[in-house]
């Protein structure tokens, strides 16, 4: 069930419905709640439901044995067998064909070719969000940061809460189990507030991402047998289509959960408004980088240990938080490209501090000059990214270089093309940034909402993608 089909609009009314005229006492709400996210996730594959039965069980016993013992050695056990587990199993069914075949590649090196074998399975949608999102529950209970939930039907609802149950955002436990342990609030202004959101994550996906997609594929698909002008126009369409592809699903599952009185985080805050690596990572999928900071980052010792082992630290952060991504060479790549940004970064850094200027005009020519620079610089590893494999990445990336002929007129057209369907994006973010509210225009007064309104729901009826295609992110 996709948020961006008929049959989910159907789901949500259905649910909300019942959630209204439920009530919190005697956790029936939660109960339908639970009960809704195992249908959502199941309409996919109902096999895959027995991966989070798995992952609820074992981290809701565990937290409790974690919490109750006293024996350091007792705590330590529970919290390996529950990181060992769950992610063996997202070893297993994400990483076990990307590790045979690597290891074939090795050993093809030295003369011993060996005939990698790989598992005829689907990767389960969402396991990569809910596998982070259960490990954190029983990391914060063993380094005492909150105390596990006595109510496993509570808890099954934390990990299996549909809103962002597939493609995040990942919420810690701290955050969301008092909202589905407490009774949630409905109003009206929460209800206005979540409206807009679905409807300006369905815009982003609808109109943006997947028009953007048009541009895209063909690039992609037809490798280096284009020029180089047509690769760099589609890496940054590339760019605005996977933020709004996976900004708009976090912003409908902000808008889904609002609607129902929870609170879910910002997962996306005005990302390429950043000039360097330190504050893209604060703006860009915060739930991961906060995530891979928390729990990797820091227990590798953080920057407690001078300059160069927190340039390591942050390099194998940003490597695996790459592989995270997929399990594929060209997902490390990406990751080790961020890495550099964050090394080259904290090399300069002392530098670049010292850049004064005495006029606002100059400071806002300097920031201009800054968030383009960077743009540009995350936007090219954004080929490793979308690529298929390291021999395309590799040749897109020569004929990005050596090939950038002079530009002709389809590529005008999908220029124009381009600029139209980023346009309202980009004017949004404009004055959200500006404003520094990302709800600026639910804020507006009823002439420019109603301006706005209608806009995209033009775009949204004659030009927006038909079909209901899957957000990217699904398959990670």
């Amino acid at each position: 069930m996709l948020f961006n089909s008929i049959q989910f609009g159907a789901f949500f009314i259905v649910v909300f419905c019942l959630y209204f005229v439920l009530r919190h006492k005697f956790k029936w709400q939660n109960l339908m709640l639970l009960v809704a996210s195992y249908i959502f996730y199941g309409s996919w594959d109902w096999r895959f439901l027995s991966l989070i039965f798995i992952s609820t069980i074992l981290d809701y016993f565990c937290g409790i044995k974690i919490h109750k013992s006293t024996e350091p050695h007792i705590r330590k056990r529970f919290l390996f067998l529950s990181i060992f587990i769950n992610l063996s199993i997202l070893g297993f069914f994400k990483y076990f064909g990307f590790f045979t075949s690597s290891l074939a590649g090795l050993f093809s090196l030295f003369g011993l070719p060996i005939q990698p074998y790989f598992l005829k399975v689907i990767l389960p949608v969402g396991i990569s969000f809910y596998t982070f999102q259960t490990m954190s529950y029983t990391i914060d209970i063993y380094r005492k940061q909150m105390k596990p939930t006595s109510n496993f039907l509570d808890f099954a609802l934390f990990v299996a809460f549909f809103p962002q149950l597939v493609a995040g955002p990942i919420e810690r436990a701290r955050h969301l189990l008092p909202q589905i342990l407490s009774p949630r609030k409905l109003s009206l202004d929460k209800f206005y507030e979540g409206c807009y959101l679905i409807f300006w994550g369905l815009f982003l996906k609808v109109f943006v991402a997947d028009n953007l997609a048009t541009i895209v594929d063909p690039v992609f698909t037809a490798g280096a047998s284009y020029s180089g002008a047509h690769i760099l126009l589609a890496l940054y369409a590339f760019a605005f289509q996977i933020f709004s592809d996976f900004a708009g699903y976090s912003t409908i599952a902000r808008g889904l959960g609002k609607c129902m009185g929870f609170d879910i985080m910002v997962n996306f805050n005005l990302p390429y408004f950043a000039t360097n690596p330190r504050e893209f990572w604060q703006r860009w999928n915060i739930s991961l980088s906060s995530w891979l900071r928390d729990y990797l980052y820091i227990p590798l010792g953080g920057n407690r240990n001078g300059i160069r082992r927190t340039c390591i630290n942050l390099f194998i952060t940003m490597l695996l938080g790459g592989l995270w991504h997929g399990a594929a060479w060209t997902f490390a790549i990406w990751g080790a490209f961020h890495g550099l940004l964050f090394l080259i970064y904290e090399w300069l850094r002392p530098l670049t501090t010292r850049i004064k200027f005495t006029t606002d005009f100059a400071q806002k020519v300097w920031f201009i000059m800054r968030m383009a620079l960077f743009f540009n610089l995350i936007a090219l590893p954004t080929l490793a990214f979308r690529a298929a494999s390291v021999t395309q990445t590799y040749n897109m990336f020569t004929s990005l270089i050596m090939n950038f002929q002079v530009p002709d007129t389809g590529l005008l057209h999908a220029v124009l093309k381009t600029v139209f369907y980023i346009g309202v994006l980009v004017t949004v973010q404009v004055f959200q940034y500006r404003k520094n509210n990302l709800m600026v225009i639910q804020k507006c007064n009823i002439w420019v909402k109603a301006i706005f309104y209608c806009i995209c729901f033009y775009l949204l009826i004659f030009y927006g993608a038909s079909g209901g295609q899957e957000f990217i992110y699904f398959q990670f």
